[in-house]
């Protein structure tokens, strides 16, 4: 079947392609001036969902660099305090030593024996830090204080508790530190230890036995510092690899959604020609006639 080919056929085929020209034109200009590739998702598919699923891993990675750094000031606190507890209880190992001499009179064991207590309550006080509002050493508790006072003090935390950040999606870690297995709890307690030697110096009996638990509990405060530090150590790694993962996936993302300028200009330069040779052609094949101007 053949068709025939009028005047107005001509003329609606070259407004079409005019106009598709003018389109391509259109969005070339655009893109040159946003770089943007996906206007919308239609652009394209396929590019628009990696587009989509690398944001949300950039935005996951954005959420472990702020648990990191919620984390790492979480153990900032916990080292910090743990270093004050160290200082505390050497101070109190070398008054025990001293006071372990026997030439030494009940004048002076006496003064021993208010310096410890003095430094037991200081280092109870250390073990009540809190951070953010939060006791550092009682796990998940929400009590007022890690320890209440008392003889012996009372360990308030949660039992297998513990305050954790999720560093990556396979990595949490725990950003507080065990106030009972540092500090020990009740009548085991490197507090209830120093009372009875602090008592012990007092009725001028032996406390021997009683300093070498006090050695125990040192080295418990000392293997919590370094537990602390080996976590902070894995923050510190984990802050590496995440500030590359957000680099890298910034970089996918740019590749994806944003346009080579360079290749834009090229494109819309090549558009621009097309667009004028189609006018030209257009003009030339639809010349108009003296009809034209009697209608």
């Amino acid at each position: 079947m053949l068709n025939r080919v009028t005047s107005l056929t001509m003329t609606s085929a070259a407004q079409r392609n005019l106009q598709a020209q003018q389109s391509k034109l259109a969005e070339l200009q655009d893109k040159a001036g946003t770089l943007n590739k996906l206007s919308r998702p239609s652009d394209d598919p396929a590019a628009t969902a990696q587009a989509l699923q690398t944001r949300s891993r950039i935005a996951a990675a954005a959420q472990y660099g702020r648990n990191i750094d919620d984390g790492d000031s979480w153990l900032t606190a916990a080292d910090s305090a743990l270093s004050q507890a160290t200082n505390v209880v050497h101070k109190m190992q070398d008054l025990t030593v001293q006071a372990g001499n026997g030439t030494l009179n009940q004048t002076g064991r006496d003064a021993i024996a208010l310096e410890l207590e003095g430094l037991n309550k200081d280092l109870l006080s250390i073990a009540n830090s809190r951070h953010l509002g939060r006791n550092i050493f009682a796990g998940s508790s929400d009590a007022a204080s890690a320890f209440t006072p008392g003889n012996p003090p009372t360990f308030n935390g949660v039992a297998n508790s513990s305050v954790e950040r999720r560093i990556s999606d396979t990595q949490t870690v725990r950003v507080d530190a065990d106030g009972a297995a540092i500090f020990g709890d009740g009548t085991s307690s490197i507090f209830q230890t120093v009372s009875g030697i602090v008592d012990g110096l007092r009725n001028n009996t032996d406390v021997t036995a009683l300093a070498a638990q006090l050695t125990t509990g040192v080295q418990n405060i000392v293997n919590g510092r370094a537990e602390v530090g080996t976590r902070q150590a894995q923050l510190d790694r984990a802050s590496s690899v995440n500030t590359d993962l957000e680099a890298t996936l910034d970089a996918q993302k740019t590749g994806i959604e944003k346009a080579d300028l360079g290749s834009v200009i090229m494109d819309l330069k090549l558009q621009e020609t097309n667009y004028q040779v189609a006018l030209a052609a257009t003009a030339r094949v639809l010349q108009p006639t003296l009809m034209d101007f009697l209608r």
